[in-house]
């Protein structure tokens, strides 16, 4: 069992809450636009970090982390993209790769904007945090944090960083 940290969009910014939300993670997961090496760095203090870069990380972000990431999660086969796009509207950049072989969990962030939503077709969920920073048109920061056990995705916690975290059980 595995409990997750996922954030996206924060764009240089660091919120000391972060620590607050993510240091008893054993993951912290980053979906892109993490906009400097100091955030990288200073997450991957707390857990080790998995993060793709996004369309404004520069070129020592593009060296240090990949573009599309996939791995194992206990049992959970997961895709990460930070443009990536939503379950039936998938971005051109990675649809042709999610419909050939479907990752049970698929991340992404970009939109700046929560959402967690199954993909019935493909049989898999798709998270995107929303954005943990400053910068964008967001109307909540967020980031989220869940439980992989074996083959389960399961206690998913939205936390508004403006307002106190929600709570979901139980999502697949």
């Amino acid at each position: 069992m595995k409990k997750i940290g996922l954030l996206s969009d924060t764009h240089g910014y660091w919120d000391e809450r972060y620590e607050k939300y993510l240091k008893e993670c054993d993951e912290i997961w980053h979906a892109g636009d993490i906009g400097s090496m100091e955030v990288a760095d200073k997450l991957e203090a707390m857990a080790p970090l998995r993060a793709v870069y996004g369309n404004i990380d520069n070129c020592d972000m593009r060296l240090r982390f990949p573009e599309v990431y996939r791995w194992k999660c206990e049992e959970v086969d997961v895709l990460m993209k930070h443009i990536g796009g939503y379950p039936g509207r998938y971005d051109a950049s990675i649809r042709r790769q999610i419909y050939a072989n479907p990752p049970q969990l698929f991340i992404s962030g970009h939109s700046h904007l929560l959402k967690v939503e199954n993909d019935l077709q493909l049989h898999l969920l798709h998270i995107n945090p929303g954005a943990a920073g400053r910068s964008g048109w967001q109307p909540v920061r967020t980031l989220v944090r869940f439980v992989v056990d074996g083959k389960e995705i399961k206690d998913l916690e939205v936390i508004e960083l403006d307002d106190s975290p929600t709570f979901f059980s139980n999502l697949r």
